[in-house]
């Protein structure tokens, strides 16, 4: 282990590669964590794989040695010799530098196809609106999402309601997967070593509530959480100019305290509200 290691540092050092802070750059090279994150994702010899940020291979080179084939995507093209050198052999992976959060998911559907586990260690900047693309795709068949995150957003993606991790984020994903999470990493576990923990969290996606008015359960969502401090009649009289009278009057014959605020709320109290709420979000 420590001598493949080596090997990739050696590659890096070769290659004169500098690591680039704008793009969260923090890579892993141990061999036991990697095989764990490759089986926190359930990955199977049938299954298809799609990582995105490919950095120095070694989580791609993990995955390939169980997935049929992974697709890796990689915005640094930086990093072209290393993975060539790092994945030299492999014949069931395909590495594309190209941001995926550019391009359409046609043409994320041309190179993977619609059927696939997604598996990133992503950087910590784009890591919600990431997630929340594909979570959000109805082109895509994806069963699963496994992401290696900084460790307080781990912690927002699962949260209970009435806590300070909850937020808008928690019951969008609730909505469409459960999420777990899987280990916590020590940041001394990546190189260069971030100035933050990380955790493994997986989302499985499920159909539970296909048959709601999800753009609507979302749209009430965003407005709960659009001023946290504010109640929610004060959030929901601001996006939709409805009387606060009105609204206090429906949110107490639906059951709940006129004060109430977003972040108490659980994802079958906004499924409910949406059905009830006699007006058009």
């Amino acid at each position: 282990m420590e001598s493949n290691n080596r090997f990739i540092k050696d590659i890096l050092i070769q290659n004169k590669f500098v690591f680039n802070k704008a793009l969260g750059q923090n890579f892993i090279f141990d061999a036991n964590l990697l095989e764990s994150i490759v089986n926190d994702a359930g990955i199977t010899d049938g299954d298809t794989v799609v990582e995105i940020g490919a950095g120095a291979g070694t989580l791609t080179k993990a995955l390939c040695a169980k997935a049929r084939r992974v697709i890796a995507f990689e915005i640094d093209k930086k990093l072209m010799p290393v993975l060539d050198a790092v994945l030299f052999g492999i014949s069931n992976c395909q590495v594309v530098f190209k941001d995926v959060m550019k391009l359409s998911n046609k043409e994320i559907a041309d190179i993977a196809g619609k059927k696939f586990k997604v598996v990133a260690n992503l950087p910590y900047y784009i890591t919600t609106p990431l997630i929340m693309r594909f979570v959000e795709s109805h082109e895509f068949d994806i069963e699963s999402l496994t992401f290696m995150v900084q460790k307080e957003v781990a912690a927002r993606l699962c949260a209970k309601e009435n806590t300070p991790e909850y937020g808008a984020i928690t019951p969008s994903l609730k909505l469409r997967g459960d999420v777990v999470i899987t280990r916590t990493v020590d940041r001394r576990a990546f190189f260069p070593s971030p100035k933050v923990d990380s955790a493994v969290a997986r989302i499985d996606m499920h159909n539970k509530y296909a048959d709601k008015n999800i753009p609507k359960i979302l749209r009430l969502i965003k407005i709960a959480f659009s001023m946290r401090r504010k109640t929610l009649i004060n959030n929901l009289a601001a996006a939709t100019n409805i009387s606060k009278d009105r609204l206090r009057k429906e949110l107490i014959d639906c059951g709940f305290d006129e004060r109430i605020r977003g972040e108490v709320l659980s994802l079958e109290d906004f499924i409910f509200l949406s059905e009830k709420l006699d007006f058009a979000l």
